[in-house]
C-alpha cells in the first residue's frame, strides 16, 4: 500500500517566506528589530502640536544618511544612519542651559545649546523656541556642527522663536 502525503500549505508557507525576505530586503523596509530605540518625550500639548508639525517637515536624509525608523515610532522622534542622528522634540529644558559657561552654536538662524558627551558624539538642544529640540550625534560628529543644517529650516518653520 503506498502511502501519499500532501503537503498543500507548504506553497503559501513558501510564498509568505518569500515575501518576508522581499519586504524585509525592499527600500524603506525594516524588519521590526531594525528600529532604532529612541525614547519619547511626554511635552505639553502646545509644545507636542509644534513637535508634530516638524516630524512632518524633517528630511529624508542628513550627512548622506537615511532616515530610519524609531522605536516606539512618535511624531516626537526621528532618526537617521541607524541612529547616528537622533532627533527627539519636546524634551525638558536642558540644566546646562541656566550655565553661563554654557557653549552654543548658531546655525542658519536657530541657536543650539552644546553639550559634549563623554565617550560619544554631541547634544544639541535649542534654545528661544517654543518647544525644545534635542539632536544627539555619533562620535564621527564630534567635532562635525554640520548637520544642524539640515534641522535649521524645518525647526525655524515649524518651532516658533520665544525671543
Amino acid at each position: 500500500m503506498k502511502s501519499s502525503h500532501r503537503f498543500p500549505r507548504l506553497p503559501s508557507a513558501a510564498g509568505a517566506v518569500a515575501a518576508a525576505l522581499l519586504l524585509a530586503t525592499a527600500p524603506g523596509c525594516a524588519p521590526t528589530g531594525a528600529r532604532t530605540p529612541v525614547p519619547v518625550p511626554s511635552p505639553a500639548a502646545e509644545s507636542a502640536a509644534y513637535c508634530r508639525a516638524l516630524h512632518r517637515e524633517l528630511p529624508d536624509t542628513v550627512a548622506g544618511l537615511a532616515r530610519d525608523a524609531t522605536s516606539p515610532r512618535s511624531e516626537l522622534t526621528a532618526a537617521w544612519g541607524d541612529g547616528a542622528i537622533v532627533l527627539r522634540c519636546g524634551v525638558p529644558r536642558p540644566a546646562r542651559m541656566s550655565d553661563p559657561q554654557a557653549h552654543a552654536i548658531e546655525a542658519d538662524g536657530v541657536n543650539w545649546l552644546l553639550e559634549q558627551r563623554e565617550g560619544t558624539g554631541p547634544r544639541f538642544t535649542t534654545t528661544y523656541r517654543a518647544a525644545y529640540v534635542e539632536l544627539s550625534l555619533d562620535e564621527r560628529f564630534a567635532h562635525d556642527s554640520g548637520p544642524l543644517v539640515a534641522f535649521a529650516g524645518p525647526v525655524g518653520r515649524t518651532v516658533p522663536a520665544t525671543v
